[in-house]
């Protein structure tokens, strides 16, 4: 069953709101579908965001690990204790400071992790990867565009706060 995306006239109007709830409706989509996924090598969300990003840089402290994924300190905590008993993290001592560990993948965590970037890998190439080129490069233009303003909202926003 093929179904192309609607053709806009140039005198319909676009509605940046419907894109929005697109936007949010595929998001939470390719989520549940990634999900799914990992469920089934025994991973949350919370617990493969935590392992993929330790892939990308080991020896974070727990709080430079909250900020990257964009949690508390707090939040980060409890997961990264269980995460710590099942043997897939390690806490390391920083020399001259007492109070913060470095966080680094066991062997066991780095498999498990590489193991859900492939699984995450082959939805992505199985969805977004199929297609053409120029789509997917005007897609990225499109959100990196919109990163753009929502990062300077965002900045906008803190300034006004202080």
């Amino acid at each position: 069953m093929s179904s192309s995306p609607p053709v806009h006239s140039s005198t319909e109007t676009v509605d940046p709101l419907r894109i929005w709830f697109r936007f949010i409706r595929l998001n939470r989509r390719a989520t549940n579908a990634v999900a799914g996924e990992l469920r089934a090598l025994g991973l949350s969300i919370p617990q493969f965001d935590l392992l993929s990003t330790l892939t990308e840089r080991e020896g974070l402290s727990q709080q430079e690990l909250a900020e990257r994924l964009y949690v508390t300190k707090g939040n980060v905590s409890g997961l990264l204790d269980r995460m710590v008993e099942a043997g897939l993290v390690e806490r390391r001592s920083i020399p001259g400071d007492r109070r913060s560990n470095a966080l680094y993948l066991t062997d066991k965590g780095r498999a498990l992790a590489d193991q859900g970037i492939s699984a995450q890998r082959a939805y992505v190439m199985r969805t977004l990867g199929t297609l053409p080129a120029q789509d997917l490069a005007e897609l990225e233009r499109i959100v990196l565009a919109w990163r753009d303003r929502a990062r300077a909202e965002e900045d906008a926003s803190s300034s006004r706060d202080r």
